[in-house]
């Protein structure tokens, strides 16, 4: 069923405007009668039916609301080291269908891309879009924030929850930090060649531990996937 992010639900008819409308009207040729599904950006569905579609506008009349079921019970802030080329393209992509609540990107001693401040603005609206994208094709109830790129202390200052930083030196598996009672977490991924021994000890200088994803090395890609994975996992979010 396709789906949309407005600001805005009323209970009873709801109007798509702009680049919604347009999407529905002319990508996806939205005709009355066809069902439709409205996301407030705050966890709730509001199911629907078109009943009009106009040249700038189509006319939704809504037929039910109800809380979003695909939002985790953890609210997940992925802190990732900025990887080389578009891999956090990807990143972005299957963290949002994976369940994150934010992605915080960041830049360590090690990271290799370091954009200046207008390239890093502009990739933080193209993650900001994908982010959307994915959304919808997930059936998540809010839009993900991709925040702006900023330094490894500030993200680690200003963490919310538990802080768990996922160490290729080693640390505690997933099940004995995260349990399915923790309501926010905050992991913190590496580049490519990984976190320095200060950055691991500001992390915890704050109370903030060790994980360990296995005994393999996993890519700048593939380590925040299999620790979103493993939270949802074992906080029975999957």
């Amino acid at each position: 069923m396709p789906r949309f992010f407005i600001d805005y639900v009323p209970d009873d008819e709801a109007v798509l405007t702009g680049e919604n409308a347009r999407h529905a009207a002319k990508s996806l040729r939205m005709r009355p009668g066809e069902a439709i599904t409205l996301c407030d950006c705050l966890g709730y569905d509001y199911l629907g039916e078109v009943t009009r579609v106009d040249e700038d506008a189509v006319h939704v009349k809504i037929l039910e609301i109800r809380k979003s079921f695909a939002e985790p019970s953890v609210r997940v802030t992925l802190c990732q080291a900025l990887p080389k080329s578009d891999k956090m393209d990807w990143i972005v992509q299957k963290a949002v269908e994976l369940g994150v609540w934010r992605i915080q990107p960041v830049l360590t001693a090690r990271c290799i891309a370091r954009p200046d401040a207008k390239a890093a603005a502009k990739r933080v609206q193209r993650w900001q879009k994908i982010a959307l994208e994915a959304a919808k094709q997930s059936g998540r109830g809010i839009i993900p924030e991709v925040t702006e790129l900023c330094p490894f202390d500030c993200a680690v200052q200003a963490a919310q929850g538990r802080r768990i930083l996922f160490y290729e030196g080693g640390g505690k598996r997933v099940p004995e930090l995260v349990s399915a009672q923790d309501t926010a977490l905050t992991l913190f991924i590496g580049p490519e060649g990984g976190f320095t021994p200060e950055e691991v000890a500001l992390v915890q200088s704050l109370g903030g531990e060790n994980a360990t994803l296995g005994p393999r090395i996993l890519r700048a890609e593939t380590a925040p996937l299999a620790a979103l994975t493993a939270v949802m996992v074992v906080t029975d979010n999957m």
